[in-house]
């Protein structure tokens, strides 16, 4: 498997060599030149993999269709040593749980920092440690975080061998759970930089310090963002273990319940009644603001999987929102990104939306790269809907969307614990709202869950009147010491702390 830049470079790559690189040369993402297809048969042979083995059997037949350049059994190693109940809380790793008909939650946030990003982090923490250690090499991480990326990059690679972090992220914007988790650790590998500015200000230095060549050599510098192809490759694995939980037992789950059976037994093949049909479709709600979660979807629904809508669901920054009902992708400006109660997608340039395009323009480059540089910084926005690539996309690829705002979550958290028992998180509640706006009869409607209750407890409080449940590991984090360092936006002034922590 090669890979190619989503801006015309095609300068055969294998993976371990853009698992350590993040941006191409020329600015552009890394996506595989090609999906593999899982046939009727295939999908059908995963399904009792996931069954009688779990889920970390299920991410490494995933993860190994599109990367040879590990051994087999090294690749098989770091799958099972990532995906343990020590890790993830419980045997199921991402249970499904039913709320009402047929919507969803497939829970995603039992991870060390209780947020869906350490599906992928933990995984490219021990791919990073792997690697580095093969090649007899060291790595500075640079990333940008709008809340949770941060910090489960920093738990997934806080104490690894060889590996620097380097987080920027927007200075006051993020939960006070949110900024604690990250800024109350002490080892030394572990960056901590608060930017002035929004999200988008760093995510904009990550790039143009990912984009000065020379600098990114001298200094080795990686990506964790979900512009760094192998963390989203790791998320596609949890929309095949979806589907197969929702397809196995969606008519008799009861409300609150987890799809998969007690502990010990396997989970059971098919629908009541006997047997499967693997090409039943399943719809699944994202929350997004980077379209990073929502791209592994678009990229397992390539592979094959039966997905029919991908709905993304977005806040009140809403330019994902916007594309997908008009067909314009506006960025923006700093000034204009509202500061909500679901934070994680408080973002206006969603870097991930580019590997979509490159699809939607039927993989060409170069128009690629005239809409993401040209258009983007002449006019800030660019207009898709004289497309004909646009005019089919809900056809073919699926997507449709919807927007929730603050009244919005705090309406469903509500009505979502009253009716349900089960307490959500502002992002989820997002995408809750959303899906309800597009559910089909008879088709599971999936929400992914983005995070637990706690990382946003004043919104909770606000919304339910209560604390949200805290787990005990994480009492009086908030009081905690902290470390970290208040810079502007500049990028210059980060690669010179860069340069000074690495001399």
């Amino acid at each position: 498997m090669h890979y190619l830049s989503t801006r015309g470079d095609t300068t055969p790559r294998q993976f371990c060599d853009i698992l350590l690189e993040g941006l191409a040369p020329d600015g552009g993402l890394y996506l595989p030149d090609h999906y593999p297809q899982i046939s009727t048969e295939r999908l059908a042979g995963l399904r009792q993999v996931y069954a009688s083995q779990g889920y970390a059997a299920l991410a490494f037949e995933i993860l190994s269709l599109y990367i040879d350049d590990i051994p087999a059994a090294e690749l098989k190693a770091l799958c099972a040593k990532t995906y343990t109940p020590e890790v993830f809380g419980s045997r199921e790793i991402v249970p499904l749980k039913k709320l009402e008909g047929d919507l969803y939650l497939e829970a995603l946030s039992n991870g060390p920092t209780l947020a869906f990003k350490d599906m992928a982090m933990q995984l490219l923490g021990n791919l990073f440690e792997y690697e580095l250690k093969r090649r007899g090499e060291q790595l500075n991480i640079l990333g940008a975080t709008s809340g949770d990326t941060g910090s489960a990059a920093e738990y997934a690679m806080r104490g690894k061998q060889g590996i620097r972090v380097f987080m920027l992220s927007p200075h006051g914007r993020m939960s006070a759970f949110q900024q604690a988790q990250m800024f109350s650790l002490q080892d030394a590998n572990i960056h901590n930089i608060a930017i002035e500015g929004v999200f988008d200000d760093a995510q904009d230095i990550v790039k143009a310090v990912s984009n000065d060549l020379a600098f990114k050599r001298q200094y080795k510098i990686g990506t964790v963002n979900s512009i760094n192809w192998a963390r989203l490759l790791a998320q596609v694995a949890y929309y095949f273990a979806g589907y197969f939980q929702a397809t196995q037992q969606a008519p008799t789950l009861r409300a609150g319940a987890s799809s998969l059976p007690p502990e010990g037994a396997a989970p059971a093949l098919g629908r009541p009644g006997g047997g499967h049909d693997d090409s039943e479709q399943v719809d699944f709600t994202v929350p997004s603001g980077n379209f990073g979660n929502v791209c592994a979807g678009h990229v397992a629904r390539q592979m094959g999987l039966p997905i029919g809508q991908l709905v993304v669901a977005t806040n009140e920054n809403d330019v994902l929102d916007e594309f997908f009902r008009t067909g314009v992708y506006r960025v923006r400006a700093s000034a204009d990104t509202h500061e909500t109660s679901s934070p994680s997608m408080d973002i206006s340039k969603a870097s991930n939306f580019e590997r979509f395009v490159f699809d939607l323009l039927g993989r060409d480059g170069a128009q690629t790269r005239t809409l993401f540089t040209d258009a983007l910084a002449a006019a800030g926005q660019f207009d898709m809907s004289g497309n004909a690539a646009f005019q089919q996309a809900r056809q073919r690829y699926g997507f449709v969307s919807g927007k929730s705002v603050h009244a919005d979550r705090l309406a469903t958290i509500g009505e979502v614990f009253e009716r349900h028992g089960v307490m959500i998180d502002t992002h989820t509640a997002d995408g809750v709202k959303v899906a309800r706006q597009h559910v089909r009869p008879g088709v599971p409607m999936l929400v992914l869950e983005t995070a637990l209750p706690i990382k946003f407890a004043a919104t909770i409080r606000e919304a339910l009147g209560r604390e949200p449940d805290r787990p005990s590991r994480f009492e009086g984090i908030e009081a905690l010491p902290r470390r970290v360092k208040v810079m502007p936006a500049d990028a210059a002034q980060v690669k010179a702390l860069i340069a000074k922590e690495c001399a």
